[in-house]
């Protein structure tokens, strides 16, 4: 299909909002199509998607990309599927208005529209591993951060769990379905005699249930382990190379590699890792235990920019496994920045980020750093610039003695034990007391930690981290109003697509909610 860049935004004699009742034009003009219209339609660059599409112009021409991307926004804005969305652009004059489309005889949209766009941009990013869609919702966010004023160097951070569009599993039943999906491939491909004779049960239509849910807890050990010989058994029918390119043979090494060890015995639970096969439908999801609670599926990274009027845009985000942390995020987020101020909650601080981010004068502010508390007292210990060796404690007393530990980073510190028997901080440094000496165990990472943890306690840090409780109100709100859990395909790339359209409904919402507004009358003479 040949790219279409735009559409024809010439009014025609027919056009539906022209030859509205005034009316149903004051309607629309007072509802949020009027700053879709102004604003965010105009912001889609279209053009950015023409690597999706042929060049050759005999080909029929597609539905413009830009009138897709805003019809993909507006769908998320209303928490609609794709079928109300076309009903939608077909029957609503607001959506014809935001989409620029009212001049059209018939609206550029099919029940197919969202889905091949959707096929393009993930087979576009498997092959070049460019994500276009991602790229274009960042610049769109970048212009409504104009439009509001938002030019502060002050972001904040958070992350939320995503749920899989896929059923839990055990580990029998994931084994199970592998071994499963394998038998199905051999009869499919006509290969129906490899399949022996004891795995034939896999084809009868009452075998899932006998296998797994009719199985008594104790008999599941037994199950689990016939289940295991049974792919092993698989994997040696299928060894040779013609199989190896299908899917389901992968998915059959890697779960035998995950849940069984070398000799074909069952690893431990705790042997397992938590980016082992969760289902064999969606084999990108991973397992993570935060907060008290057992996701599997995958975690979403927002970082809001902060506006003096209080108007917000995300400007930044990220879709990954759930296994990916908090820190990896902060790491990221160092990487890419600069002479920025960015506030997180704890789970986002170390000592090793806060040295990374003022290299880069990135202040960043985390209301706790994860780890062992530290006594504030080890601030105040000097090191040599290594950090290899004290130099005095906070008393003013020069140690007589330094081991450093390179495998720990601590040090060894001995002092005077008369320098440490009557001094008011020893309960503070945990001195140890021996027969001629004192001891005291400290390193340059404890020394910055309470550096830090004093800084946090300053009225400047408090202030700022008060900030960061508005951004936990984000994945709440894409949970509740755009459904986020929800998401109806399978694999990251994607179910990712739809997050970031989720993203950037937002953020849409942002910009409507805090767009200054005409009044009728101002809207009549403008």
């Amino acid at each position: 299909m040949a790219f279409r860049s735009h559409v024809s935004e010439q009014l025609s004699l027919e056009d539906s909002f022209n030859n509205a009742s005034k009316r149903v034009q004051r309607v629309v003009m007072n509802s949020w199509a009027k700053d879709f219209s102004d604003v965010v339609f105009p912001a889609i660059n279209g053009d950015r998607f023409k690597v999706l599409y042929t060049d050759n112009e005999a080909s029929r021409p597609t539905t413009p990309a830009n009138y897709i991307v805003g019809a993909l926004l507006i769908k998320e804005m209303f928490g609609l599927t794709d079928d109300e969305t076309v009903e939608m652009l077909i029957c609503d004059l607001r959506a014809q208005y935001a989409l620029h489309s009212t001049s059209l005889e018939e609206q550029p949209i099919s029940d197919r529209t969202f889905s091949r766009f959707r096929e393009r941009l993930y087979n576009y990013e498997q092959e070049t591993g460019e994500d276009i869609l991602k790229d274009e919702m960042k610049s769109i966010s970048e212009t409504f951060c104009r439009y509001l004023n938002i030019n502060s160097s002050l972001k904040r951070m958070d992350s939320l769990m995503i749920a899989a569009h896929c059923k839990n599993m055990s580990r029998l039943e994931i084994i199970y379905t592998c071994v499963l999906n394998c038998v199905k491939l051999l009869k499919e491909t006509g290969n129906e005699l490899l399949i022996p004779e004891e795995m034939r049960h896999y084809l009868e239509a009452d075998d899932l249930n006998q296998v797994i849910y009719y199985a008594k807890s104790e008999d599941v050990e037994p199950r689990l382990e016939k289940v295991i010989n049974e792919a092993r058994k698989m994997k040696e029918i299928m060894e040779d190379d013609e199989w190896h390119t299908f899917s389901q043979y992968q998915l059959l090494i890697r779960v035998l590699n995950e849940q069984a060890n070398t000799d074909g015995s069952i690893k431990d639970k705790k042997e397992i890792k938590a980016d082992s096969l969760q289902n064999p439908n969606d084999p990108d999801a991973t397992y993570r235990y935060k907060a008290g609670k057992n996701h599997k599926g995958y975690v979403g990274n927002l970082v809001e920019s902060i506006g003096e009027s209080g108007a917000s845009q995300i400007t930044d985000f990220s879709y990954d496994p759930n296994t990916h942390s908090d820190q990896e995020y902060s790491r990221e987020y160092i990487e890419n920045h600069s002479d920025e101020t960015a506030i997180a909650d704890g789970a986002y601080g170390s000592v090793e980020l806060q040295e990374a981010a003022k290299e880069k004068n990135i202040k960043l502010v985390t209301t706790a750093l994860t780890g062992k508390e530290v006594d504030p007292v080890m601030a105040e210990y000097e090191f040599n610039e290594e950090g290899t060796e004290v130099i005095k404690c906070p008393m003013g007393n020069v140690p007589i003695g330094n081991s450093y530990y390179e495998n720990t980073g601590m040090v060894r510190v001995s002092f005077k034990k008369s320098d440490c028997q009557h001094c008011p901080l020893r309960q503070n440094c945990k001195v140890k007391f021996q027969k001629k000496s004192a001891v005291v165990l400290v390193s340059s990472k404890m020394k910055a930690r309470a550096q830090y943890m004093k800084l946090l306690g300053t009225e400047e840090y408090r202030k700022l981290a008060r900030q960061r409780n508005a951004i936990e109100g984000i994945p709440s709100v894409l949970r509740r109003r755009y459904h986020v859990d929800e998401i109806p395909v399978f694999g990251q790339m994607r179910s990712k697509i739809f997050f970031y359209c989720k993203v950037g409904a937002f953020n849409v919402v942002k910009l409507i909610t805090h767009l200054p507004k005409l009044t009728v009358n101002e809207m009549a003479t403008a």
